[in-house]
């Protein structure tokens, strides 16, 4: 079953921002929405706190700092999609 949404006063900004996306994705406004809601909400389960230790672990990182640069060179990975 699917639900149709609907997203009302979307500040102008946002809404180019969303469009500029789209185009570079070659994919309209809805198929874009969609992709952003599966990229961040489909398929995802939580880890249990021994496997969130087991993976930060398996990581390398040392220090905060190093854990802080990943995140952000993560973090601006995805702002640029």
């Amino acid at each position: 079953m699917s639900v149709n949404l609907s997203i009302k006063n979307v500040p102008d900004h946002l809404a180019e921002q969303l469009r500029k996306r789209a185009a570079r994705h070659h994919r309209s406004l809805q198929g874009e929405l969609m992709a952003i809601l599966e990229e961040n909400l489909g398929n995802r389960r939580s880890l249990m706190p021994a496997e969130l230790l087991s993976k930060i672990r398996a990581s390398g990182l040392k220090t905060p700092e190093e854990a802080a640069r990943l995140i952000r060179k993560e973090r601006d990975e995805r702002s640029r999609r």
